[in-house]
């Protein structure tokens, strides 16, 4: 990402830090609206962010800054989501109607693709849209929606059709004042304060034709599938920016000693290494180098034994920390999140070194 990118971020940043350190838990999105943040990321605002490089770029710093994975992750999936589904795939006046009020603040926007019991399997999802004369009805419902307590508009993954016992799907936009639908809260993950989930009832929900959102004959393969590794890709990011802050939180509790010097000494270069392969990771969604599975899968890894390596070294400085306790205790939740897909990725590659091989 070009160095005036970064600059105008870490200035945004900035602006938004000065006005909300005191008080994030209070206020979590809207001084980040008013210093302009939720532009980042989305075509029309400002052309020097409009990639995923930026968004990235931008959750790191508010974990660095902060320690919150919570705040950072639940801004980026604002913005990846507005960003790979709306400003993707969204027809003109779809991108119209939406993406400025998304880029002011005005709108969060929560994709809702997991169901009760059905977890995102796409033989097991129920929730189903049916035509009903000009418009489409539908019925059914989702589970765990990032920033669903808090969102606008719902990108709702729905069944259009079973043809020789396979599902289809389309992805279709519905606002939150749409007649039959509600949220549900879910438990509280108090360690990703203020990222909040819930439930979507969808109880005959009537939406126009053209709530149906890109062109496509299957949104899940389409969608819903590379959405997934956007997300994660992304997400690396977030890790980055926490391992930093836990860095230098550590070097804070602990004392000065040769010993404890090069043992932060080690975990900086292992940190920085981390960062860079985060960057390229992002980058490749940009389209800028080649894109590398195991970059992600090396980023996560990676960072659980600087983790590991941290908790070790704090000792018994970590309970005495709210704070770092609340950053360990977010660190391994999402850890455990999404963790059999990625065993699977990470199963895959390790295949491929034998393939390569035949």
């Amino acid at each position: 990402m070009p160095q005036h990118s970064n600059l105008e971020i870490a200035s945004r940043i900035d602006a938004w830090w000065a006005s909300a350190k005191h008080d994030v838990p209070v206020d979590p999105f809207g001084r980040m609206a008013r210093a302009g943040l939720f532009q980042i990321g989305l075509p029309g605002a400002d052309a020097m962010l409009d990639s995923y490089s930026a968004i990235a770029a931008t959750e790191q710093a508010i974990a660095a800054r902060t320690g919150l994975l919570g705040l950072a992750s639940a801004f980026a999936a604002r913005q990846v989501t507005a960003r790979f589904f709306i400003a993707g795939f969204a027809d003109a006046a779809q991108r119209a109607a939406w993406l400025p009020r998304i880029a002011a603040g005005e709108v969060c926007v929560a994709i809702a693709i997991s169901e009760p019991g059905a977890g995102a399997h796409p033989k097991h999802l129920q929730t189903a849209a049916e035509p009903n004369g000009s418009g489409t009805i539908i019925r059914g419902r989702k589970a765990w929606v990032t920033n669903g307590p808090v969102a606008d508009l719902f990108l709702v993954l729905s069944v259009i059709a079973v043809e020789d016992g396979r599902k289809r799907y389309g992805l279709f936009l519905v606002p939150k004042a749409t007649s039959g639908l509600s949220t549900k809260p879910m438990p509280a993950l108090d360690t990703l304060a203020p990222a909040t989930h819930c439930e979507l009832e969808l109880d005959g929900c009537e939406v126009p034709a053209t709530a149906r959102l890109g062109d496509v004959p299957d949104a899940y393969p389409a969608m819903a599938l590379p959405f997934r590794d956007v997300e994660d890709t992304v997400g690396t990011a977030n890790v980055a920016g926490l391992l930093d802050w836990l860095l230098e939180k550590t070097a804070a509790h602990i004392e000065r000693s040769d010993d404890n010097a090069l043992r932060l000494g080690r975990l900086s270069g292992l940190v920085s290494l981390v960062q860079a392969a985060s960057r390229l990771a992002v980058a490749a969604l940009d389209d800028d180098g080649p894109e590398v599975p195991a970059r992600v899968i090396g980023v996560r890894l990676l960072a659980r034994d600087i983790v590991g390596e941290i908790r070790d070294l704090l000792g018994p400085h970590a309970a005495t920390d709210e704070a770092i306790l609340r950053a360990l205790a977010a660190f391994d939740l999402l850890a455990s999140v999404a963790r059999e897909p990625r065993k699977i990725r990470q199963a895959r590659l390790g295949n491929s070194l034998w393939s390569a091989k035949q």
